[in-house]
């Protein structure tokens, strides 16, 4: 970026500017240097390379320093993270240890806020400073803050960790009374769940975001402050380390980030480790996907109970975590529903327009959202009916009310598909979800809801609720896009609405992973399920877990119980699954030893109380107002009893071993915990969010700079110092880039599943009119002929995305055996010799 004094002008193009509430906001790119955003006068720089062409002129800019800095303009004071993961089987236990240093001349109380995984169950959290070791408790919030305050107040050192009232996946920490020079190395610990993606990986996502929280217009507190620095800036570091055990063999361990050689402990390859490569940027989550063979096994574990614990209690008795894989008949899984309702909910705000991969800047969230609708659309079975709604400070829908499926629709839905930008400003998810669920559903037609978002929202409980209030009318699969999408929020929803939830990071394609949720939610539906136990006679049980309400063909369902009483050496248990599919009753059953396993530690235990904790949770929210408080207490009683944090209760360790009063005022500092290049405050209504790419780094919380503390914005707003610009300025306007040719010939497709025979057909297949109509048997329809061809491009040329187009190639040959059509085999040797494929005719289906 030039100086006031240069005299080469910068060549840049402004990608978008709106104008909302009365403020401007602006978005610029730079080749070789950045993105820059300006909002009222104040301009903010980062990084990435970019090209440019077709220039106009700006005028003058300005450049404002916002840094991550101390008082003194010194680096922040965290200064290193090392993690390390343990996988038992579908489970998780992750230590994270945080060292900080206070570069201050005077005390320093410190505040930093994190993410954790939606699920994660925290179960320790201690400090060292110095030689000295602390362990905090679990105690009732109120109480937890009194014995801080009154610990503050008196000289002592007191650490404070609690979560947000708002989202079960943001944690603050308070650091009190830290003596100057001194430092201290915090100990954190949560237990989680492992979720199983489409390909039967399991994955493990360290957050390297907490994304600015937005906030509804009228909403109140609950609002996360969240700043950075670029990663160039970041003056800590970071180690990660994860040891895998699995009763199966495990055959690969995977990740976007580099990774040091995965290595084997023993022979049968059930244990290994794994490291992070050194070097690792701050520019993305650290996600693991971690594979085993036989991965739909279902399996058992039994966790004996805590020695000091009284037996007849949570922690004293076994606690037996299930893994079931309901396996369905094939004759029924062949069959495709076509009946339902599909609304597609698509977040439009700024942020989408960001790229899917930072390295890949041209494939925008928003550009790829539309591609993936319109295969969803073409693939869409006739008969049902669909709607699409598109969200950001408002909300629209291109139908009043959803319409059947018929060519007219599709192509209408289509026109406004194409149209669609992420020009909707901020993240108002609840206002469109409350419009869905007021429509009436349609008789014999499944209401099916897809949420697609990249973003994060400050009232994710309220969110999850209103779908857990309508889960009876429908079921919710979710999307989460980029990292640092809110697990919380992508999880509860499909958690809370009965369906499924995939995140799509990287590199990662969004069709497959969408079409593989459709296939879901054309399955039939499952219904009157029910869990029966067969246990020795001395033997009890109590199920930990909510009732299992959706089945899906290879997802997996965790069901935690407590078991009570004393079982022989050798006993076994017995769980029976019971639902009815397709008006058939099925069932699977698993056999499993009541001998607790070794060495696994107290996880599932906490992970049983986390479940239990979190539905009192919802119990309590629903009977807020017409209750005495007793669920309430159950809850706290439970938190502090097993160890694992609730929305009701905080950990407190205060260090009372030094009596001596520490000198001078206590500063105050939100300090980032560590995350990258975003900058983030209370979102005032007058500002919605804007258009930026999201830089991440890990775990980090910070209050605005003075100098823009007027100024709110929910958009990511890197800071590399400070400029002036004078000089007229060149911009420039990106071009359109050429379309995929999977997507070109999709496009082409009617809704009945055929293809015309038509020029637009042969540019997508790479042939000339003639050279298409001529191989042509003359007794065979054009649109037969045309539908075969287009059949046998996508078997010969993109089976290694099969799975993006299966089940639109399903309905154009469902399509062809309706009609019956003479000569068939000769059309496909035909359209072979044309296209150079060699694809058999039962490939096709036909």
């Amino acid at each position: 970026m030039p100086s006031s004094s240069s005299t080469h002008p910068a060549l840049f193009y402004m990608e978008i500017e709106r104008t909302i509430g009365g403020v401007t906001v602006s978005v610029y790119k730079l080749p070789g240097l950045s993105t820059a955003y300006k909002f009222d006068s104040t301009y903010l720089l980062e990084g990435t390379p970019i090209n440019s062409s077709e220039t106009f002129i700006l005028k003058g800019a300005k450049m404002n320093h916002c840094g991550l800095l101390t008082a003194k303009k010194e680096p922040v004071p965290l200064k290193s993270i090392e993690v390390e993961l343990e996988v038992r089987d579908h489970v998780a236990t992750v230590v994270s240890t945080l060292l900080y240093e206070n570069k201050e001349d005077k005390p320093l109380e410190a505040v930093f806020v994190f993410p954790l995984p939606g699920d994660a169950a925290v179960c320790h959290f201690s400090a060292k400073i110095g030689q000295t070791q602390i362990v905090a408790e679990v105690k009732e919030k109120q109480k937890a803050h009194e014995e801080y305050d009154d610990a503050l107040s008196s000289g002592q050192q007191a650490f404070l960790l609690e979560e947000s009232d708002q989202s079960p996946d943001i944690f603050s920490l308070s650091v009190g009374s830290l003596p100057p020079g001194e430092s201290a190395s915090i100990r954190l610990e949560y237990v989680t769940e492992l979720a199983v993606q489409a390909d039967d990986g399991l994955r493990f996502c360290l957050p390297a975001v907490l994304n600015p929280r937005y906030q509804p217009q009228g909403s109140e507190g609950g609002s996360v402050q969240v700043t950075s620095v670029p990663a160039s800036l970041v003056p800590y570091s970071l180690s990660f380390s994860a040891r895998v055990f699995s009763p199966r063999p495990i055959s690969k361990v995977e990740s976007k980030c580099s990774l040091d050689p995965l290595q084997y402990l023993n022979t049968e390859q059930t244990q290994a480790t794994v490291k992070l490569a050194a070097g690792h940027k701050f520019d993305r989550d650290v996600e693991l996907l971690i594979y085993y063979k036989d991965a739909h096994q279902p399996t058992a574990v039994v966790e004996a109970g805590q020695a000091s614990a009284k037996p007849g209690t949570l922690m004293g008795d076994p606690v037996v975590m299930l893994s079931l894989y309901p396996e369905f008949p094939q004759a029924v899984m062949s069959s495709v529903a076509s009946c339902g309702e599909f609304v597609f909910l698509i977040d439009r705000s700024g942020s989408m327009d960001c790229p899917m991969d930072n390295r890949n800047q041209k494939e925008t969230r928003i550009g790829s959202a539309r591609d993936t609708l319109l295969l969803l659309l073409k693939s869409l079975p006739m008969g049902c009916y669909f709607n699409i709604y598109s969200f950001g400070s408002s909300y629209q829908h291109i139908f009043p009310k959803s319409v059947e499926y018929s060519e007219k629709t599709m192509e209408e839905a289509l026109k406004k598909v194409e149209k669609m930008d992420a020009d909707l400003g901020g993240t108002e998810i609840l206002e469109p979800l409350k419009h869905i669920y007021s429509q009436p559903c349609i008789p014999s037609q499944p209401r099916q809801l897809f949420v697609f978002t990249d973003g994060e929202v400050g009232n994710t409980k309220e969110v999850i609720n209103l779908v857990r209030d309508n889960s009876g009318s429908h079921r919710c699969f979710s999307f989460g896009i980029g990292e640092g999408a809110s697990s919380a929020l992508i999880n509860g929803l499909a958690k809370e609405g009965g369906g499924h939830a995939q995140f799509i990071t990287g590199t990662d394609r969004m069709q497959p992973k969408v079409m593989q949720s459709l296939r879901f939610a054309l399955q039939p539906a499952v219904v009157d399920i029910s869990v029966t136990w067969d246990l020795p006679k001395a033997v009890s049980v109590t199920v930990l877990s909510p009732p299992i309400t959706t089945i899906f063909q290879g997802q997996r369902s965790l069901v935690y119980a407590q078991l009570t009483g004393q079982s022989p050496e050798a006993a076994e248990g017995c769980v029976t699954v019971k639902y009815s599919l397709a008006g058939h009753p099925s069932q699977n059953q698993l056999r499993f030893s009541l001998k607790p396993a070794e060495d696994t530690g107290l996880t599932v235990h906490r992970l049983g109380a986390r479940t239990l904790i979190r539905s009192l949770e919802m119990e309590e929210r629903e009977r807020r107002g017409q209750q005495d408080g007793r669920v309430k207490q159950k809850v706290v009683e439970l938190s502090v009893q097993s160890g694992v944090s609730s929305s009701f209760t905080a950990f407190i360790a205060v260090n009372k071993s030094d009596s001596k009063a520490i000198q001078g005022p206590l500063l105050r500092r939100n300090v980032p915990a560590p995350m990258m290049m975003m900058m983030s405050c209370s979102m005032p209504a007058r500002l919605q969010r804007c258009a930026a790419p999201p830089m991440r780094n890990f775990m980090m919380g910070r209050a605005m700079p003075q100098s823009l503390s007027t100024q709110s914005c929910d958009f990511a707003a890197p800071v590399m110092g400070s400029h002036s610009i004078d000089d007229e300025v060149e911009v420039a306007m990106p071009k359109q880039p050429r379309r995929d040719p999977l997507l070109q010939l999709v496009s082409l497709q009617k809704a009945s599943g055929c293809w015309l025979l038509e020029p637009a057909l042969a540019a997508a297949l790479g042939k000339t009119s003639e050279e298409v109509e001529n191989p042509k048997p003359s007794v065979v329809n054009k649109e037969v002929w045309a539908t075969i061809l287009a059949l046998i491009w996508l078997h010969g040329f993109k089976s290694d995305v099969q799975d993006e187009w299966e089940l639109l190639a399903m309905k154009a040959a469902s399509w062809l055996c309706a009609q019956k059509a003479p000569c068939v085999t000769e059309c496909v040797e035909a359209g072979n010799a044309l296209l150079g494929c060699k694809v058999q005719k039962d490939s096709l289906g036909i």
